[in-house]
């Protein structure tokens, strides 16, 4: 079988190509958009460039391709979505018979979050495909949320307008790993929540950051103009002032609560524990 793995330059789609090149009966083709480095990837994996937004080169790139894991795009939402348009129309064109597609837990088209509608229209167009999809639905990565306390460290405050939203975190590897063993699964036309084991607020993450790395935090909830103001205080990026407002807009309507054993079950290990992401700033 030959299986496709869009953004395989990044943190994600780079596990997963290393977790399905593992299994020795699977020719591995490593997508990106920036071009790889030779020498990268074992003598089963090849590796093709093809820009997100170039359909003729995705075409080209997923020609011959079987199972494409389809790591979803960032940026501004537009673009987004003219992205993963242009991936599942090349897919369905070039005979890929099924898609494994990375979504997030939080995909409705009535949601606050700028990226719940992206996700929500992908869903959309994946269902109109040609092709069979497994759909992982990811709750928000701990190493992406623990950022926001990592910084927080300096003057112990985690400033953040949550209110008591709670978060099932799970870490970018866990991900990696359902995506990789729905990649090598027979196709099923179904979705995953893939979660961490619990739900959390914003207190309890702030208490785990405290009990981790001996440093005292307190979670303060503040406005969302507040958060707004700091933002554009600290010289953020005015996109991403609109979309951390909206996901957190997202988690104070409990929308990245939910729980599920998902990664139990596909990979046959439990989602690790916040600790072991807050390990890894202990020394920053």
């Amino acid at each position: 079988m030959r299986i496709a793995v869009t953004g395989a330059s990044g943190r994600i789609g780079g596990q997963v190509v290393q977790l399905v090149a593992a299994e020795q009966q699977n020719q591995v083709v490593a997508l990106s958009r920036r071009g790889l480095l030779p020498g990268r990837w074992p003598p089963r994996v090849s590796a093709r460039t093809a820009d997100y937004a170039d359909s003729q080169a995705l075409g080209a790139a997923l020609r011959d391709v079987d199972t494409l894991v389809f790591v979803s795009s960032d940026g501004p939402v537009a673009e987004v979505m003219i992205h993963h348009q242009n991936v599942i129309r090349a897919a369905d064109a070039s005979g890929v018979t099924h898609i494994v597609a990375l979504s997030g837990l939080d995909a409705d088209l009535s949601s606050p979050f700028c990226y719940a509608v992206s996700y929500g229209y992908t869903e959309r167009l994946l269902a109109e495909s040609g092709c069979a999809v497994s759909i992982a639905r990811a709750s928000i990565y701990s190493e992406f949320f623990l950022e926001f306390l990592a910084r927080a460290r300096a003057s112990g405050q985690l400033r953040l307008p949550a209110a008591d939203g709670r978060i099932s975190l799970v870490s970018r590897s866990d991900v990696a790993r359902c995506l990789a063993a729905l990649a090598l699964a027979p196709a099923r036309d179904r979705h995953h929540d893939i979660t961490g084991s619990e739900s959390l607020g914003l207190d309890a993450i702030a208490a785990a950051g405290t009990r981790e790395w001996g440093t005292p935090l307190t979670y303060v909830n503040i406005t969302p103009g507040e958060h707004c103001l700091e933002m554009a205080a600290a010289g953020e990026d005015p996109w991403w002032m609109y979309a951390y407002s909206t996901m957190f807009a997202s988690i104070r309507g409990q929308r990245w609560a939910a729980v599920s054993g998902e990664v139990q079950r596909l990979t046959g290990r439990p989602p690790a524990p916040i600790r072991t992401a807050l390990a890894r700033y202990k020394t920053v």
